[in-house]
């Protein structure tokens, strides 16, 4: 494979505003229920009483998630009809839409759940990074939206040695062995010290 293009999300000053979500709805004109990308927020922490004073310890942050185009990807082994699969130049994970049977093995194996189900058309539909966009020197939509600019793209190795190589914070599921495309420099209460 000749490049692995990735999203990079700056986690630590997204506002969980939903824009990205927004825009990526409305580009491939989405149904109810159905999400190429989705918030999700985590909060925790407490806090104690002494005498008059509260102490608190308490926290919120918010994760942009969508097919994160995995350099192992666990769907395109189980897609019996093989309509998923990775293009060389760039490292999308895609669907064949043509091949797909809508039997919806991806979505099972997949720890971020990005295959949707489209009832329509009975088929497989997901995050294919704006690919029209792209061939026209446009970023995604989701990334053009992000009024925090916290949302970006880019080659996984070069975003990599920008910004380092964390893929995980605390909310998310392990990933570690189908190697998530994607870079996060993380929210301060979203890593374990």
């Amino acid at each position: 494979m000749s490049k692995q293009i990735a999203f990079y999300v700056e986690q630590k000053h997204c506002t969980g505003c939903s824009a990205c979500q927004i825009a990526c709805k409305d580009k491939h004109n989405l149904p109810l229920g159905q999400n190429f990308r989705q918030i999700h927020a985590y909060e925790g922490g407490d806090f104690t009483i002494s005498g008059n004073v509260v102490y608190q310890n308490t926290y919120a942050y918010w994760i942009p998630v969508s097919c994160n185009h995995c350099v192992d990807a666990s769907c395109i082994a189980v897609c019996p009809s093989k309509a998923i699969f990775k293009r060389q130049e760039d490292g999308l994970v895609l669907i064949n839409e043509k091949s797909c049977i809508g039997c919806r093995r991806c979505f099972a194996v997949c720890p971020y759940q990005a295959p949707q189900f489209d009832a329509a058309n009975g088929k497989m539909k997901k995050c294919d990074f704006c690919q029209d966009l792209l061939q026209q020197g446009t970023a995604p939509a989701c990334v053009s939206a992000c009024p925090m600019r916290v949302l970006g793209y880019g080659e996984l190795s070069e975003l990599q040695k920008k910004y380092g190589d964390t893929s995980w914070v605390k909310g998310l599921p392990n990933t570690a062995k189908i190697k998530p495309a994607w870079v996060l420099v993380p929210h301060r209460d979203a890593v374990d010290v």
